[in-house]
């Protein structure tokens, strides 16, 4: 069995491959505090509750964008699982031809959407990713990593929102139907959700202008992405397991 971590700002999605089928995922929460032996025991219970033994384990991977997290990490692989992990990082094969200014300037998390979504969906290819920030990456006709634009996430939007303005209230991020709203809540609500909803068109809009091609896919991944999806015609697929799925292919490629 692979294990592969995902580790984002706020969450960290952990899943379990058996042969070439994703069979079990959690997510959890990020916390920089934790040490191995905490990591440990959490996820040693996952896996008890699910009759997983970690000596079930083969191998691990992990892609993280928070540096601080990953020396537990690391060391929850080594005394839990026995393993040392693969690390997604520079000097690892992803077959990710990358036409950033400065190529180790991509998030970990970029590449391994962007792996997955060429796997998956061919290229021309626009991913987006709605996590603590979404990240819009663009992969050109001949599948090359151009670049892309990286945006406030919802939550932190709205986090924003609560926190500067004296007399608004923290909201659940809920869809009110409509933009003339009668109260405070569902006023703030429409402007979160419908707001983010034409930040999404309009980048889509730009980068489709931008790639200037034919046949052009959009992805969404990430906790939200059906939140914004199902408000716009600009995406095509939401994918749930993309970061994960990407994961597995580098994995793949890497485990020689």
């Amino acid at each position: 069995m692979l294990l592969v971590f995902d580790v984002g700002n706020t969450n960290m999605v952990l899943g379990i491959y058996k042969d070439n089928e994703l069979i079990k995922d959690w997510r959890i929460n990020t916390d920089k505090e934790k040490t191995s032996d905490e990591y440990g025991i959490l996820i040693s219970s996952l896996f008890k509750y699910e009759d997983i033994e970690m000596s079930e384990i083969k191998d691990v991977i992990i892609s993280s964008v928070v540096p601080n997290v990953m020396h537990s990490l690391e060391n929850f692989c080594i005394k839990y699982c026995k393993k040392q992990p693969l690390i997604v990082g520079p000097g690892i094969k992803t077959g990710l031809n990358i036409k950033y200014d400065n190529p180790k300037q991509v998030g970990a998390d970029r590449i391994v959407n962007a792996v997955a979504g060429i796997e998956k969906y061919g290229y021309p290819l626009i991913l987006v990713d709605f996590g603590t920030a979404t990240t819009f990456c663009a992969i050109s006709e001949r599948g090359e990593y151009l670049g892309g634009t990286i945006a406030p996430g919802i939550k932190i939007s709205s986090e924003a929102l609560f926190q500067r303005a004296s007399k608004l209230p923290r909201v659940e991020l809920l869809k009110p139907g409509t933009t003339i709203c009668k109260s405070t809540v569902t006023a703030m609500q429409s402007g979160i959700i419908y707001g983010y909803v034409g930040l999404v068109d309009k980048i889509i809009s730009m980068m489709k202008h931008e790639l200037n091609c034919e046949g052009i896919k959009v992805v969404a991944t990430g906790g939200l992405a059906n939140l914004i999806a199902s408000e716009t015609d600009s995406i095509d697929n939401v994918d749930k397991f993309l970061t994960l799925e990407g994961l597995k292919v580098i994995y793949e490629k890497n485990k020689e």
